[in-house]
């Protein structure tokens, strides 16, 4: 199958984008708290503001339907990666808050964007057997990718300003977009794709695990990093060192995930991870042990690669003209908890930290009941396809006859 993909034009364009997007990204993430503090001078309520506008362009990512009236999918995540290249080099040249805000618009919009025709592209053009295989690798080097970018930044920081390292990896990233302008991946053999907003009934299951998987991360995000420094007392290199841990993992991980879905199926999949993360999220909220309590945070973090599965899921139950407007869907669904669980979250933090990964607990538990409903959708999807099948065919002999 590698060979096969190496071969494949869509396969190249989606690896070197996803690449530089996951280097682009950690560089951002990496560089963007000690700026803020030590450079822009801001306070916690600023950052606060800067995250949760991050947020935005994710919940408006059911707006690539309507840009897709205008542009190519594949010319999409070109234009994506450019602007998050933009904003990944302007944000040394507008130190002041207000000018993160912007700059953090701008890589966000490039990267929810790229994320969404990520998705729609790697399930229009790879077959159900091989689409969770496509997205474990692609997975596998976005770590290799971040591993290295964080080298990058490590050598090069004694060496170069805040200015200077934001230019010199938002200039790469940039070229990669530009560079991507120039290829045409796409396949006329794909099946069209629908250019208005799709909201469908039989596709409800879909929706909610979209949903729970996004309130799922905003605890993680919110929280989990915030109690291994407030309680347990992490360095930034300490913290340094489990992402690096994390990347490791999923480099050989997220390859041997996507095989276990086609192997497996993603009912029995998810259902392992949420049952996972029930015992991980009431163990941060019993854990006692900095050592113990890093080790959650690395579990954790690999269970972030299950949500393939989601992806995968939808391909069997959707009409096939359905994917990239239902990809925009669900971006925008899955950033709906993006904007008031934290919030919530930091309130109820206030009374007991243990509270937010108790409720963390309870969504998995909801999303594991969920994700017992797969079987039963894909055999009504498959009646579905059926029923199109056979009324298709009769329409085709009602109109020979005349």
């Amino acid at each position: 199958m590698q060979k096969k993909l190496i071969h494949n034009p869509m396969y190249i364009f989606l690896l070197v984008l996803t690449i530089t997007v996951s280097g682009g990204l950690h560089v951002w993430q990496t560089l963007f708290d000690n700026f803020a503090v030590t450079v822009v001078h801001l306070e916690g309520h600023h950052v606060g503001i800067i995250q949760s506008v991050r947020e935005i362009p994710g919940f408006l990512a059911l707006l690539v339907v309507y840009v897709l009236l205008v542009i190519r999918e594949h010319r999409l995540s070109a234009l994506s990666i450019l602007i998050l290249g933009l904003g990944l080099a302007a944000t040394g040249l507008f130190p002041t808050f207000y000018g993160l805000i912007f700059t953090t618009l701008m890589m966000s919009f490039g990267f929810h964007y790229f994320e969404t025709t990520y998705q729609s592209l790697g399930l229009q053009y790879f077959e159900r057997n091989v689409a969770p295989v496509v997205f474990g690798k692609l997975r596998s080097y976005a770590a290799l990718s971040s591993m290295a970018a964080g080298v990058l930044v490590f050598v090069l920081a004694p060496f170069l300003s805040y200015t200077g390292l934001y230019l010199f990896f938002g200039a790469i990233v940039a070229a990669v977009g530009l560079w991507a302008f120039s290829r045409n991946p796409a396949s006329e053999d794909v099946v069209p794709q629908h250019r208005k907003m799709i909201f469908k009934k039989c596709y409800w299951l879909y929706y909610m695990m979209t949903f729970m998987a996004g309130a799922r991360r905003q605890i993680f995000m919110a929280f989990a990093v915030f109690l291994l420094v407030k309680k347990f007392e992490y360095s930034v290199q300490g913290i340094a060192v489990l992402f690096f841990i994390n990347n490791i993992v999923n480099y050989f991980l997220s390859p041997f995930i996507g095989k276990c879905i086609v192997r497996f199926g993603e009912r029995k999949v998810l259902s392992l991870e949420y049952v996972s993360l029930i015992i991980i999220f009431i163990s941060y909220a019993l854990v006692e042990s900095k050592t113990a309590a890093g080790c959650l945070y690395i579990l954790d973090h690999i269970f972030f690669n299950f949500a393939i599965a989601i992806s995968t899921f939808f391909q069997k139950i959707a009409d096939p003209r359905d994917i990239a407007p239902s990809m925009a869907m669900g971006f925008t669904i899955n950033h709906i908890a993006a904007v008031v669980l934290p919030a919530i979250g930091g309130l109820l933090w206030i009374v007991d930290y243990r509270i937010p990964f108790i409720a963390g607990a309870g969504l998995s538990f909801i999303s594991l009941l969920l994700v017992q409903c797969i079987t039963g959708q894909l055999a009504a999807a498959e009646k579905r396809a059926a029923s199109e099948s056979r009324a298709a065919a009769g329409s085709g002999a009602v109109t020979t006859m005349r």
